[in-house]
């Protein structure tokens, strides 16, 4: 039986995982090789070996209410994208909610994670560690979750482009960048158009002479504010959208998400078009970027094809010279090198994971790995959930299948995103985000019920269905339950308010009606439908229908406030 489980690594994954074993009755032991928590969003001056690393200025691009533990909503007072200190700060606050450390052992690194002999009967696994002074320590566990994150082993591509070894400038990869200092007055490249990329070519160009953008494919750009200046993705992240991208052709989805991205700046003309569709990759996150390019303080330019003695070649032909620096914002390796050789059977040795997270090689499922994909949406939530499904899964009340089927499973999902996505690397680790959530929810016994809400309690169901899918949802019912939960759910809107209010205003005099309100005629829409699909539950269904119209009075006040 699963009692003892180590968890390696006290960033946010390393923290969930520690407070959902003890929750679960389980004893975790965490093992952090620093001397703190926090993982790659704690910011250190200089670069740290075998360590991530972030830069200075580096500002969060899911919003507080999408991010947060589904237990614990951050400060109201927080801004809706929030600096990476602030981001540290509020792990510090869930650690010491929860009294998570004192089951962590600061610097203390992972040497090597073996099966022990018995481990086709016991699960059990023999891990080796060594403390600051370099003293090794050997230990047993139950259970591992991995939880080291996969942002440390950098991929520099220098040899891929001729002339790089007579370059008279720097090239540094974005895992040692830091601030834009040393760039005042210079000319820098950036190479890659990814969030870190886009990210720091916008800084450097406040600072450098000039700044180049050098992009393979291109990318489709998407700001953190939706109307009215509210978070984009608790408008984007609903489950009425997901419902819709599951009905709507797809092509008529790209043409409506690529027409309102494009009627604020013409992504052709700033030279950001890129290949795929707008719902086929992650689009760049980024406030500052097009408004840089306006501006003529960045250049879009094509792939870097070589070097020259002081410039670079692109692929159209053109030649930038006198460069300084070369930034490569190029990605990471995902590496666990004190993992067991044998769990790593990719084509390319990547680890193959079960629905991103369980090794199908294993004999005995007790070997976690949280985090290691990429959504389009907040990572915290899913790796939470990662967590609660991992230690159900520990404990024996949540089964997998059997090996055939769970290879089977990865090979379906890598051949579908594929589709999108051709490098069969970066497919393997892609998860469409609420279906992946209620799928773990639906093993772990929590995923909400959207008909039932929708008869018990419609002022919730309409937060659930019509607005953002934020972590609470997944604390109203089954193992785990919240009793916070539905208020969480109820203000979140008040807290993504709470820090503009630094200038007080007067109310205006009038609101629009409520009755004709579009959510209102969405909902009266949802009961026909279900009472037409319904003819064989007809008298139970009228019964919740009769409670929905004695909840409506609280219903019309409580949306009147909702929606101002």
């Amino acid at each position: 039986m699963v009692r003892r489980v180590a968890v390696i690594g006290a960033g946010n994954s390393g923290l969930v995982c520690i407070k959902t074993c003890v929750d679960e009755g389980l004893e975790p032991v965490c093992f952090e090789s620093s001397d703190d928590i926090g993982g790659l969003w704690r910011y250190k001056e200089s670069l740290e070996p075998e360590r991530s690393s972030i830069y200075r200025s580096l500002v969060v691009n899911t919003s507080k209410e999408m991010m947060c533990y589904s237990d614990f909503p951050m400060p109201a007072d927080y801004p809706n994208y929030m600096h990476n200190s602030q981001l540290l700060q509020y792990f510090r606050l869930y650690a010491d909610h929860f009294d998570l450390l004192r089951y962590i052992r600061f610097q203390t690194t992972i040497r090597s994670v073996t099966q022990r002999p018995d481990f086709s009967a016991s699960g059990q696994w023999d891990i080796v560690t060594t403390n600051g002074e370099g003293e090794e320590e050997s230990h047993v566990f139950d259970a591992v979750m991995v939880c080291s994150g996969h942002y440390t082993k950098p991929v520099l591509p220098l040899s891929d482009f001729p002339g790089n070894e007579k370059f008279s400038g720097r090239c540094l990869h974005s895992l040692e960048y830091k601030d834009a200092d040393a760039y005042r007055g210079k000319r820098a490249v950036v190479v890659g158009i990814g969030n870190s990329g886009g990210d720091i070519a916008v800084e450097i160009s406040r600072s450098a002479e000039k700044t180049f953008l050098s992009t393979r494919q291109g990318s489709w750009v998407m700001g953190r504010m939706s109307g009215n200046g509210c978070p984009m993705d608790m408008a984007y992240v609903t489950r009425l959208n997901n419902v819709l991208m599951l009905l709507l052709p797809k092509s008529l989805l790209n043409w409506a998400v690529e027409r309102g991205l494009n009627s604020r700046y013409d992504h052709r003309l700033y030279g950001l078009k890129p290949k795929h569709r707008v719902m086929d990759q992650r689009p760049l996150i980024n406030d500052d970027l097009p408004v840089r390019i306006f501006q003529g303080a960045l250049v879009m330019k094509p792939n870097v094809k070589g070097f020259t003695a002081s410039g670079v070649v692109f692929e159209d032909g053109t030649v930038e010279e006198n460069i300084d620096t070369v930034v490569f914002c190029t990605g990471y390796n995902g590496n666990f090198p004190f993992l067991p050789p044998a769990l790593s059977e990719g084509p390319h040795k990547e680890l193959t994971l079960y629905k991103s997270v369980f090794p199908p090689s294993l004999s005995q499922p007790t070997l976690a790995v949280m985090g290691v994909f990429q959504t389009r949406g907040p990572i915290m939530p899913i790796v939470e959930m990662q967590a609660r499904w991992a230690v159900k899964v520990f404990s024996g009340l949540s089964r997998l299948p059997p090996k055939e089927k769970m290879l089977k499973v990865i090979e379906s999902e890598r051949r579908r995103n594929m589709k999108s996505i051709p490098c069969p690397r970066k497919a393997a680790l892609l998860v469409d985000y609420i279906p992946y959530l209620d799928f773990m929810a639906e093993e772990v016994g929590v995923r909400p019920n959207v008909l039932r809400l929708l008869l018990s309690d419609p002022v919730l169901w309409v937060r659930v269905f019509l607005g953002p899918c934020t972590p609470y949802q997944y604390r109203l019912t089954g193992p785990g339950k919240w009793a916070g939960a539905r208020q969480a759910i109820l203000t979140q809107w008040e807290r993504v308010a709470r820090p503009f209010r630094t200038r007080e205003l007067p109310e205006p005099e009038s609101r629009p009606s409520v009755l004709f309100s579009p959510w209102l005629l969405v909902s009266a829409g949802v009961v026909t439908i279900a009472v037409v699909l319904s003819k064989n539950d007809l008298v139970p269904l009228l019964q919740g229908a009769a409670r929905v119209l004695d909840q409506s009075k609280s219903f019309l006040m409580d949306f009147t406030v909702w929606s101002r």
